[in-house]
């Protein structure tokens, strides 16, 4: 049985779909929270890859949202520290298997990558909500307002 370490925001909505869509496929998840793991620039900058620092960014993070962090203005070395300062700053879920990160829970990438099949075939699965975007960021229930909390 593969072992994924997913790392999550603690009641996180999308999250909490993402890990049961991991077990029904099969996985062993190990979650943690994103927020309290003691992250360096060495141990969170192999989850972004080769993406654009811009995609590295949780764009519902209240910083952002407001406008005071704008993410394609960004460096790498920059942004990462503001993740260490902000971790909501960091998208969401970062996922560890074996020695391989990554940062998002693109279906596709993840069929790719880890082979993802789930008790829903892959079609009936695309179908499914955006399973990266906070629902809470643009609820009408919400006002359309982030509520992005630590």
């Amino acid at each position: 049985m593969t072992t994924v370490i997913f790392y999550e925001k603690a009641g996180c909505i999308n999250n909490t779909r993402q890990k049961t869509m991991l077990k029904a496929a099969g996985y062993r998840v190990i979650a943690r929270n994103l927020l309290l793991e003691p992250w360096s620039r060495d141990r969170l900058r192999p989850f972004f890859g080769d993406l654009p620092v811009d995609q590295w960014f949780n764009t519902t993070a209240p910083a952002i949202a407001t406008g005071l962090i704008v993410p394609h203005r960004l460096d790498a070395e920059t942004a990462l520290g503001l993740m260490l300062l902000d971790p909501l700053l960091i998208r969401r879920p970062l996922i560890k298997v074996g020695k391989q990160c990554h940062v998002g829970f693109d279906l596709d990438f993840m069929e790719q990558w880890i082979g993802l099949k789930t008790a829903l075939d892959l079609h009936q699965a695309k179908s499914l909500p955006d399973l990266e975007t906070c629902p809470r960021s643009t609820h009408p229930a919400y006002g359309g307002a982030s509520l992005a909390q630590p």
